[in-house]
């Protein structure tokens, strides 16, 4: 389970330690954006039973993501916890690649938090082995959202406003499933891009979403 224990390493001997966590969902699909969060939670005024619940979302299930999703803007509102998200869009995916969207995506959520809740982080804990352009401190942590609760409870936040926006996207967009696979590449997806071709959401610089394109030319 995530604990407090790099955001205390990071937080030693510094006055008003902003320690916060960043996460992002949504690399591997083919379709939709890929979405971060950053989090900063304070262990004293956060709520101990919402911590406890806070894990790496892909080990919760959808019912215990929405609940601690609510439970941390509840603490937000009571001044336990802060928020930020931000995304990159298909365009900026296709330019950029996935993993330099995904680090601008954490640049953003990183700005919102900033610009949103009045939080300037004195240190950042990434997901994964890449760092975003940050304006403090920032370390890398490989598998932090089985580590690091603020980073756990970032995985938990950009996975819930992910599959929110796919729903919105699966309405304007119907036959793709995007309501269940979130735009990864399920056979009712994959059988969907040979009947209904290819949407301004998908990701042309995607290997099958250039094969799909190819097959219409």
């Amino acid at each position: 389970m995530p604990s407090f224990t790099y955001e205390t390493r990071l937080s030693a001997g510094v006055e008003a330690s902003w320690v916060i966590g960043l996460d992002e969902a949504g690399r591997g699909p083919w379709a939709g954006p890929v979405t971060a969060a950053a989090v900063w939670l304070d262990p004293c005024r956060c709520p101990a039973g919402l911590l406890a619940e806070i894990d790496d979302s892909k080990a919760l299930n959808p019912a215990a993501r929405a609940r601690v999703f609510a439970g941390l803007h509840d603490a937000v509102a009571s001044g336990g916890a802060a928020i930020g998200v931000g995304e990159a869009c298909v365009t900026e995916i296709d330019a950029l690649n996935i993993l330099r969207a995904s680090l601008l995506a954490m640049q953003r959520a990183a700005e919102n938090l900033r610009h949103r809740a009045g939080v300037v982080p004195t240190a950042a804990l990434v997901d994964g082995n890449h760092l975003p352009a940050l304006p403090c401190p920032a370390e890398a942590v490989i598998g932090g959202d089985r580590l690091c609760l603020s980073i756990a409870a970032a995985s938990i936040v950009a996975k819930v406003v992910r599959d929110t926006q796919m729903d919105r996207l699966a309405k304007a967009y119907p036959g793709y499933g995007w309501e269940h696979n979130r735009g990864y590449g399920t056979h009712i997806h994959r059988a969907a891009l040979n009947r209904l071709g290819v949407t301004p959401e998908h990701r042309r610089s995607f290997r099958p979403i250039r094969q799909a394109l190819a097959l219409t030319i």
